[in-house]
């Protein structure tokens, strides 16, 4: 883990769009002198509400394995200098983050588990299909298997199931010897290649739009290469110990795998109460102005107050 003052002075560009910014002031209701934490910081933009909420002495702590948008928070949340720490550290690690900082719980956390829009756009991350870039996918770049290393090092009823697992494709293994079969002809070199060898199964993507074929394959990939749900599974594990009593957690979702998975550990730990029967979802307005707002889920929970353990003579 790496502190805020170690982060690049000169931010790259990061221009993300926030998703359900007012749902999440409402959730979580951040007041002067309380303490947050965020821990998928990305460009800063739910931390900025929640700073702006808790002045004048309002606390957060926020929390990213990328560098770029790190940097890109950092001069975004610049004016609240004194108010805001900045980690470089993966959410999974966030009971770590605390108890380096000497803190025992914060009152509100937030998490945004969608990859963000420069994520998605910027070419040389490899994570879209609709332009040409290397086979990377990671989000933290000086670290970990690059896709093209995970392809490599599974056989064909592996990679099938990372693609149905994790994207819940149902062609998957035709899709997975498409790939191999590519890698295999020395035609697997980029991202328009994997996205090719989807489209040999799949058919091209429609002219009138709709789901592009490779979104899934895509999505899995990136899931794997980022460990995303087991470093959800870890979050949701410590979310207990991370709040104090009455404390607010509040997690967005893009996908199903995540939404069932933050429902289910919300209503399965007596810890912790649901306060949303149903996700709460991006108004019209949001998701006309923002299209990949459309797919984001938000539900939240509160600590609750400890049960009294059972004396026995």
């Amino acid at each position: 883990m790496q502190s805020g003052e170690d982060q690049p002075r000169e931010p790259a560009p990061f221009a993300h769009v926030t998703v359900l910014r007012d749902e999440v002031l409402r959730a979580l209701a951040p007041r002067p002198g309380g303490t947050y934490l965020d821990v998928t910081l990305g460009g800063g933009g739910h931390s900025e509400a929640i700073l702006e909420a808790s002045g004048p002495d309002g606390a957060l702590i926020g929390i990213d394995r990328d560098a770029i948008a790190r940097a890109a928070a950092g001069a975004r949340l610049a004016r609240f200098e004194g108010r805001v720490r900045i980690v470089e550290a993966r959410m999974s690690e966030a009971r770590s983050v605390l108890d380096s900082l000497g803190i025992s719980a914060v009152d509100g956390l937030v998490a945004d588990l969608g990859v963000s829009s420069p994520q998605l756009d910027e070419a040389d991350r490899g994570m879209s299909f609709r332009s040409e870039g290397p086979l990377d996918m990671r989000m933290d770049r000086t670290r970990g298997q690059t896709v093209r290393e995970l392809i490599d090092s599974l056989d064909e009823h592996e990679l099938a199931d990372v693609i149905y697992e994790f994207g819940e494709e149902r062609a998957s293994r035709p899709i997975a010897r498409a790939i191999l079969r590519a890698r295999d002809d020395g035609k697997l070199e980029s991202t328009t290649d994997l996205a090719r060898a989807v489209y040999r199964v799949l058919g091209p993507p429609r002219r009138g739009g709709g789901l592009d074929p490779a979104t899934r394959t895509f999505q899995a990939l990136r899931i794997a290469v980022n460990e995303e749900l087991s470093e959800l599974d870890a979050l949701l594990e410590a979310v207990p110990s991370l709040l104090s009593v009455g404390g607010i957690a509040a997690i967005i979702s893009f996908h199903s795998l995540e939404d069932r998975k933050v429902k289910w550990a919300f209503r399965g730990d007596e810890r912790v109460e649901p306060l949303t029967k149903k996700p709460i979802e991006a108004s019209d307005q949001e998701q006309r102005e923002n299209p990949r707002s459309r797919s984001a889920k938000l539900r939240v929970a509160r600590r609750c107050e400890p049960v009294a353990a059972e004396e026995y003579e």
